[in-house]
């Protein structure tokens, strides 16, 4: 039996990945996920924006999906206002650049549980490489991604005053340099930490091996939850937009915003509330019955009960969640160190999941309107105004997170134990 002892000096893995290779690593991640986002806003008739747009919308909609800050803004003369926004982050984007450039980021990876501080020191100068060209990606991105569209006033008195005092109305988009640069860095430390702490052969300096056993179960857990629930929301809508009609539809969603979707079914299986409205034009993409719930004149609820009193499928929500969540219970648990007691690895639990949750009510929350009136008088055109959004109750979705993560957390490892008990008994038995 051969040990893999790595050769050559301490650090030489690293020190052969340089700026080269790391522009690479960046390189691929902003390919990846211009890829997604193009593909995503094509099936959403993006193609046919005027002006030649469609590649600065795929600019804007990648430095969104890091976290970058979009300002929305209006034109219409003297004789009108203009007023919009938008808070959204394309999810689907955003964990396609998060994978490509973690996995780039591991490639020269020793597998060990412990690096040396020459080791150390090289993934750091590894890491800083990748950081210094995706802050001068970030850059390019940020001075690219802007345009301004004209607004047609359609037909009644809107348009008649509009031809009256020539009035064109525009709306466009700039980036706000400052945070886009801000909140990418931010992302990408992000994606790098959680890059080290998630796989079991990644390094680790010494001083913070005492951590490994709490934190590495517990973040490969939660990653394999939100993973198995894109998956899930991916089988779901695969299979809507193959036998319920508009593909392109639902493929546009998939391409952009699938976690947007699959992560609060998450927190709504756990009982979780959101409050949200749609009014106007705009409207939730999928599924249907959410614009339904939703599109009232006051706030409304979103919830287990508010989904299932128009179909009763919406309970298998709470199914969901019960089995994978006690399945990452029993990851978390056989992956930690043998011997740890139950309530540990239930108060683990319950510690990563809130915070999950917490992140899924922080990324998941929508915003958008868009308003415009010449001499005051608004949306006589039909179709100009609009407004929808959505935001969680943040306390009681973070408690409800707790409570499940203490009991499947505890379950997890009793199930994991039987798990282990079963295998030695199977291994000890004599073979005929």
């Amino acid at each position: 039996m051969s040990s893999r002892t790595p050769s050559g000096p301490p650090g030489s893995a690293v020190a052969t990945h340089g700026w080269l290779q790391a522009l690479g690593v960046v390189l691929a991640g902003l390919v990846a996920m211009g890829a997604v986002a193009a593909l995503g806003l094509w099936a959403a008739g993006a193609a046919d924006l005027p002006d030649n747009a469609f590649p600065r919308v795929v600019t804007a909609t990648v430095v969104t999906a890091v976290g970058g800050s979009l300002e929305l803004s209006g034109d219409a003369g003297g004789f009108a206002d203009t007023d919009a926004g938008l808070t959204v982050l394309p999810l689907s984007v955003t964990l396609t650049g998060a994978l490509v450039i973690a996995r780039g980021f591991l490639r020269p990876l020793r597998r060990r549980a412990v690096a040396g501080p020459a080791e150390s020191a090289g993934w750091a100068g590894w890491a800083c490489r990748i950081a210094v060209l995706w802050l001068l990606a970030l850059l390019g991105l940020a001075f690219s991604a802007r345009q301004t569209f004209e607004v047609s006033l359609g037909e009644g008195v809107l348009s008649d005053l509009g031809d009256l005092f020539g009035v064109t109305p525009t709306v466009g988009f700039t980036t706000n340099v400052p945070l886009t640069v801000l909140f990418g860095l931010l992302w990408l430390a992000g994606v790098l930490l959680l890059a080290l702490l998630v796989p079991r052969g990644a390094p680790l300096p010494a001083r913070l091996l005492r951590h490994v056993p709490s934190v590495r179960p517990t973040a490969y857990a939660m990653t394999a939850l939100l993973l198995a629930y894109v998956v899930v929301g991916g089988v779901v809508g695969l299979v809507v937009a193959g036998t319920r009609g508009h593909p392109a539809d639902t493929f546009a969603v998939l391409l952009l915003g699938l976690p947007n979707l699959a992560w609060p079914a998450l927190t709504i299986g756990l009982g979780a509330t959101w409050e949200g409205r749609v009014e106007g034009p705009f409207g939730l993409p999928m599924p249907h019955v959410l614009d339904e719930v939703l599109r009232t004149p006051d706030v409304s609820t979103l919830n287990l009960g508010t989904l299932a009193e128009r179909d009763g499928r919406w309970w298998w929500l709470l199914v969901a969640a019960a089995v994978l969540l006690l399945a990452a219970g029993f990851v978390l648990a056989s992956r930690s160190p043998a011997g740890t007691p139950a309530w540990v690895h239930a108060l683990h639990m319950a510690v990563a999941l809130a915070l999950t949750v917490l992140m899924i009510t922080l990324v998941g929350r929508i915003s958008a309107h868009y308003g415009l009136s010449v001499l005051g008088i608004g949306d006589l055109a039909g179709g100009l105004e609009g407004e929808v959004f959505l935001r969680p109750r943040l306390r009681s979705a973070v408690g409800l997170a707790l409570l499940w993560g203490l009991v499947t957390g505890f379950l997890g490892a009793l199930l994991a134990r039987w798990a282990a008990r079963r295998a030695d008994g199977d291994g000890a038995r004599p073979r005929g």
